[in-house]
């Protein structure tokens, strides 16, 4: 059998917990090894290690979950933005029964930083820290988009095609997508002004037939976004 290379070793770990974190559900190690397109004997010896590591762990079923040493890792990343995000994050769900989250944007893809699930319902989307897609689908995409122009935006030269929901987001404030990411699921995102170097919008997510007036969302949105930018600035 050919030996993995270092390099190979590493990228595979790092799309396991990608791939984990992504996930509605925990998974088999033989789901994993489909989505690397490995044996299964690859992926076992990858999640071994990242269990090792506390990154990766097993429900009583034996599926693979997330771990808490990925949120010791997370923690020390965009702190200030997670520190001054998490008491609006805490308010949002909880007062709108939502999963409310903070997504950046990072090279060619739009990430979740940070996410709180509503303390009393057990019909909120479960939306991980972690979970990656890119910037050409979702709402938090078009919200970070909004803060530029699309001249500003060609010209930083990005590969990232600028969507036109984004003028639309500029002009209102605040963006949607439906059934983009899962089929269902209505997110609302709302851009972050802030003088820290990572674009980012807050947004929350829910089951489209479950909400029919939306303005009480987007208000609560577009006041957790400026409290949380006039606490960065």
């Amino acid at each position: 059998m050919k030996k993995m290379s270092s390099s190979q070793t590493l990228s595979r770990g790092i799309r396991v917990l990608e791939i984990v974190a992504d996930s509605t559900v925990n998974l088999t190690i033989a789901e994993i090894a489909a989505e690397l397109d490995v044996h299964r004997s690859i992926a076992y010896r990858i999640l071994r290690t990242l269990e090792e590591h506390r990154l990766l762990s097993r429900d009583d079923a034996g599926r693979i979950r997330t771990a808490s040493g990925l949120a010791v890792l997370a923690r020390s990343v965009q702190r200030d933005l997670q520190t001054a995000a998490m008491p609006e994050l805490t308010k949002l769900a909880n007062e709108l029964s939502m999963t409310a989250f903070i997504a950046v944007w990072e090279h060619d893809m739009c990430t979740t930083l940070q996410s709180v699930e509503p303390l009393h319902s057990h019909r909120a989307i479960v939306h991980r820290p972690g979970s990656v897609h890119g910037m050409d689908i979702g709402a938090p995409g078009i919200a970070i988009q909004s803060k530029y122009t699309r001249s500003q935006w060609e010209a930083m030269q990005t590969g990232i095609e600028y969507r036109e929901p984004a003028r639309t987001a500029r002009i209102e404030g605040y963006a949607t997508s439906e059934d983009e990411v899962i089929q269902g699921v209505t997110a609302i995102a709302v851009p972050i002004s802030h003088s820290g170097p990572t674009p980012a919008a807050i947004a929350v997510v829910f089951a489209t037939s479950t909400v029919g007036d939306r303005e009480r969302i987007i208000r609560a949105l577009k006041e957790a976004a400026i409290n949380i930018g006039d606490e960065l600035d």
